[in-house]
C-alpha cells in the first residue's frame, strides 16, 4: 500500500482499506428489554443533556432489541408525533441505527429489524450511500472534459504534470435537494473512451465494469464555509457550514480518482464504523 499524504489536500489523512471486520458495539451488550413507548419516552425527554437524535435513536435501538429480524420499526411519522422533533432529525436517528447494521430500509416497503450481519468495511459510491440512507441519488454534470494534469492532481494520481486527466464536476442531489458538488479528476490513460461513451449514473459502477472498482482509498474530511459559488448550487447562505471530504481511491496499486466533495452540514451525516472482531 502506497505511503505519504494524499498530495492534493491539506489536512489529517485517514486510510479505509477493505478487508478489516467491524461489529457494531451495541449488538448483544446488555441492551435494554422493550419497554413501553410512554415510559421510555419519559426517561429520554428527562435527560436534557441528550441531543434530540440521540433521544430518538436510543429510544428506537430499546424497542427494537428484543424483536425478530425482519420486524418493521417504528416509522418517521410515528417518531415525530412521538418526539415532536423535525423529521430530519429522526432521519439522522434512523440513518445511524441502519449504519450500524441494526435497522435496514427496504425500498417500497420500509424500514425493518436487520439480520445479523457481520461484513467487511467497504468503500462506496454516492449513490450507494444515498440508497443505504434510503434516498434518491441524483446528479447534474457541472463540467465534463480533458484537461492536462497541473501539479497537485499529478501528484495526487502518480502521474506526471501535463499528463491528460478527465475532469467531471457534478452537483449530486437527494430526493430532488442538493447535498453535495464533488470535482473528480481521473487518470484518462486507464479510461479510454470515458467522455465519449456518454456520463454514467454512478463513477463507481462505471470502474467497476472496467474492472477498476476502488478497493481501498485514503479519505480526509474537515469543517469549512461555503464559497459564493458553491453557495448558489448548493442552494444555501454563503458563508453557511459545510463539510469537505477529499478522497485519493485506489484499485491495488493504481490510482483511478482523486476527488474534492462539498456537502451541506444541515443535510450530510459522516458515519463511521468502530469496532473489534473478536
Amino acid at each position: 500500500m502506497p505511503s505519504g499524504p494524499i498530495g492534493w489536500s491539506e489536512g489529517a489523512r485517514q486510510v479505509y482499506p477493505i478487508g478489516p471486520r467491524v461489529v457494531s458495539p451495541f449488538r448483544g451488550r446488555g441492551c435494554k428489554p422493550r419497554s413501553s413507548l410512554a415510559g421510555m419516552t419519559e426517561v429520554l425527554i428527562k435527560d436534557g443533556r441528550a441531543l434530540k437524535h440521540v433521544q430518538v435513536r436510543e429510544y428506537v435501538r430499546s424497542l427494537v432489541s428484543g424483536m425478530s429480524p425482519g420486524s418493521p420499526a417504528p416509522s418517521e411519522r410515528e417518531l415525530v408525533a412521538q418526539f415532536g422533533v423535525a423529521r430530519m432529525t429522526v432521519r439522522q436517528a434512523m440513518d445511524a441505527l441502519v449504519v450500524e447494521g441494526l435497522l435496514e430500509r427496504i425500498p417500497g416497503k420500509g424500514t425493518f429489524v436487520a439480520r445479523p450481519r457481520r461484513t467487511a468495511s467497504t468503500i462506496t459510491s454516492y449513490t450507494e450511500e444515498m440508497a443505504r440512507r434510503g434516498l434518491l441519488a441524483e446528479s447534474t454534470t457541472l463540467l465534463a472534459r480533458r484537461e492536462q494534469a497541473g501539479p497537485g492532481v499529478a501528484r495526487a494520481l502518480n502521474i506526471t504534470e501535463g499528463d491528460p486527466v478527465i475532469h467531471w464536476k457534478r452537483l449530486r442531489r437527494a430526493d430532488g435537494a442538493p447535498m453535495c458538488i464533488e470535482d473528480a479528476y481521473l487518470n484518462e490513460v486507464l479510461l479510454p473512451g470515458f467522455l465519449q461513451s456518454g456520463m454514467p449514473t454512478s463513477l463507481y459502477d462505471a470502474l467497476e465494469q472496467r474492472g477498476l472498482r476502488p478497493t481501498w482509498a485514503e479519505d480526509s474530511i474537515n469543517a469549512d464555509v461555503c464559497h459564493n459559488d458553491e453557495a448558489t448550487h448548493l442552494e444555501v447562505e454563503a458563508g453557511a457550514a459545510v463539510l469537505r471530504h477529499s478522497r485519493r481511491a485506489l484499485h491495488g496499486e493504481k490510482v483511478v480518482e482523486v476527488s474534492r466533495s462539498v456537502f451541506r452540514a444541515d443535510r450530510y451525516t459522516l458515519w463511521v464504523q468502530i469496532g473489534h472482531d473478536f
